[in-house]
């Protein structure tokens, strides 16, 4: 198979207010500059990343936008002024002493495409900077490489690459609520509140990237895998880190199949704790207990115990009616969800200020960071795909591909072609509309019915069905040519025997 050879190019604004122009300018402003790097991923794929810098001073209204009184505000009246195209950035440069940004803070991330960059001498200095702004808000090596380990052959999958979903056309989410004790918690949730409050802004921000379904059920009598261990410390019950994985399996099991599902389906499910084990917390590697009370599994969603806090007298009639604070478990849902998409914010320099999202619960910046990482590897996917199915078809002699096969083929290759020419131009939404395009014309030619039982039929198979039908009138005819034989070698003997 060629090369995955792509371009990633970040068109970027960098902009100079009023006394933050660096001395050492090579040339008046406003000027072009180019940045590319390479990004090593393996052998099979070539990644560069490209920054387009426009470097210019601040018009009129972002100079009144930037006198705001604080961060936030400067990057909400500068959102009206500036380029909010996918995958673009724009980097505001203020002077050393400005009082926006906050002591030892030296940059300030928005909500949107833009960031605050606190003046420094130089402007090697300040590109340096630019870099690490960069790198936080577009895409980084690792989360590049982390999009292609799934899908090239040699690539090394960092712990990202494990724990982040693979890029799928849509997703089904579940929120299962686990009662294993309704003879002691009567459990009510308003799960379609929670979700119209809390996860729908999410979803609907993330609707550019899939599509997504939401479901809730509630289960009774369903326990975990786990007995957990009773503290007398704590007079409560303790489930260790090394004993999580093995809570999921029975419940799983419990939860509906997944496998009817075309696209990952992710699971997010509230425990309550049976009476008998109560209350129950989960400790972590140290034996600390996590504040949360949760934990996810990579690729497969998260659980969160919900304790019910005991009756104040004994004698309370049982079953004990429980109203489940939705905003703080999907808190930790919604958290789990960032991570399960690859959006978590862990590695950030402490001179790095990141606008909290709002109840949007995804920064602009953090859509484009997925949509680059899914265009990259949606492409790697069309590709691998394609050459399998070339693979496949080679060793199948006597194949008949039919024209709407091969049409789809040709649409994949058109649209992979089409992703990675708008990525080389910058213009990451067509990219990523281009590659998912090129997705499904490669699934529909590699899973299409006419080649899908050619490819489980081979010539062996096709002997074990001819031989009993064409034996029974083969017998004759091969005993009848075997004595045809026999005469014509008699004939050519007698006239020797005349002489």
């Amino acid at each position: 198979a060629a090369p995955v050879q792509v371009q990633l190019v970040v068109p970027m604004a960098v902009v100079f207010a009023r006394g933050s122009v660096p001395g050492d300018l090579p040339r008046p402003l406003p000027f072009r500059d180019v940045q590319e790097m390479e990004i090593s991923v393996n052998l099979r794929a070539s990644v560069t990343s490209r920054y387009e810098m426009r470097y210019r001073s601040t018009t009129a209204q972002e100079e009144a936008a930037l006198a705001a009184a604080t961060a936030p505000e400067a990057d909400a009246a500068l959102y009206p002024l500036q380029d909010t195209t996918l995958g673009s950035l724009t980097m505001y440069v203020v002077p050393e002493t400005s009082s926006l940004l906050p002591q030892g803070i030296h940059v300030y991330v928005g909500k949107h495409r833009s960031a605050l960059v606190r003046a420094v001498g130089s402007l090697a200095a300040l590109q340096a900077r630019l870099r690490e702004v960069t790198q936080v808000m577009s895409f980084t090596a690792s989360s590049i490489a982390a999009a292609l380990s799934h899908r090239v052959p040699d690539g090394q999958p960092g712990p990202d690459a494990r724990r982040n979903l693979k890029s799928s056309l849509g997703y089904e989410i579940t929120f299962s609520l686990l009662n294993p004790d309704p003879k002691s918690h009567t459990v009510d949730w308003d799960i379609e509140g929670a979700v119209n409050r809390f996860v729908r802004p999410v979803l609907d921000k993330l609707s550019l990237v899939a599509n997504f379904s939401v479901d809730s059920q509630i289960l009774y009598y369903a326990v975990l895998g786990v007995t957990p261990r009773y503290d007398k410390e704590s007079s409560s019950f303790l489930l260790s880190a090394h004993s999580l994985p093995h809570v999921i399996n029975p419940v799983e099991a419990r939860l509906g199949s997944s496998a009817a599902s075309l696209y990952p389906v992710l699971n997010f499910l509230l425990y309550v704790p049976e009476r008998s084990h109560s209350p129950l917390y989960i400790q972590d590697k140290d034996g600390a207990p996590v504040s949360t009370n949760a934990f996810h599994s990579p690729r497969w969603g998260g659980i969160m115990v919900y304790n019910v806090e005991a009756p104040a007298s004994p004698q309370a009639s049982l079953p004990l009616h429980v109203d489940v604070d939705m905003a703080r478990v999907m808190e930790v849902f919604l958290a789990q969800l960032r991570l399960l998409f690859g959006l978590s914010r862990e590695e950030v320099p402490p001179e790095f200020l990141l606008e909290s999202p709002g109840n949007e619960g995804v920064a602009d910046w953090e859509l484009d960071h997925l949509l680059w990482a899914h265009t990259v590897e949606n492409i790697a996917t069309v590709s691998t795909t394609l050459t399998s199915l070339a693979q496949l078809l080679d060793k199948i002699g006597n194949i008949v591909i039919k024209d709407d096969v091969a049409s789809e083929v040709y649409r994949a290759v058109a649209s992979v072609q089409s992703a990675v020419t708008e990525l080389s131009l910058g213009h990451l939404l067509a990219a990523f509309q281009a590659s998912k395009e090129a997705v499904t014309s490669s699934e529909r030619a590699f899973f299409d019915p006419s080649l899908l039982h050619l490819l489980y039929f081979p010539d062996d198979q096709k002997f074990a069905i001819y031989i009993p039908l064409f034996l029974p009138m083969a017998v004759p005819i091969l005993l009848s040519l075997a004595k045809i034989v026999r005469e014509s070698r008699l004939r050519r003997k007698e006239p020797t025997k005349m002489d």
